[in-house]
């Protein structure tokens, strides 16, 4: 069973906004998330240009570019409380370069960022990272997408 999730998914404007927000309809998004869920949740998605992006990474966690995904997670119990900011143009640009659709690398970083908000995390060692890489092969083929990692 499916955990409960009450989804916030918002959009900056930027001018591509409308290309992404075609390959994010909402029941799909609630859909990839819910997948990745160990628990309820409550989470908000926003879409953001590279300004945006480049900012909050810079501030939050002292990297001056803009990334794919950052996690903000603020609670794990009694639920997942959590918002995951993703960058449009690096998303897309992510996208191109790994042969991937929109939507699956979408798909891709939203269970990553998911599972983040969970308190996995790919940084604190190569344990870690394995654990964490096989969990979102597991959630994304149930979801019908591919291995996210392909081997070289």
């Amino acid at each position: 069973m499916l955990n409960e999730l009450n989804l916030s998914l918002q959009f900056a404007r930027f001018p591509e906004a409308a290309l992404h927000r075609a390959a994010l309809p909402r029941h799909k998004v609630a859909r990839w998330i819910r997948h990745a869920l160990e628990r309820d949740g409550e989470i908000t998605v926003r879409i953001v240009d590279t300004e945006e992006g480049q900012a909050l990474n810079r501030d939050y966690r002292g990297k001056d570019y803009a990334t794919n995904v950052l996690t903000f997670d603020y609670a794990q119990q009694p639920l997942v409380a959590a918002d995951l900011v993703l960058c449009a143009p690096v998303v897309a640009r992510e996208a191109r370069e790994q042969h991937k659709t929109l939507q699956a690398h979408y798909a891709h970083l939203l269970v990553h960022g998911t599972l983040h908000a969970q308190g996995w995390d790919h940084e604190t060692g190569e344990q870690d990272a394995e654990a964490m890489e096989a969990r979102e092969i597991e959630i994304l083929a149930a979801l019908g997408f591919g291995n996210p990692y392909p081997s070289p």
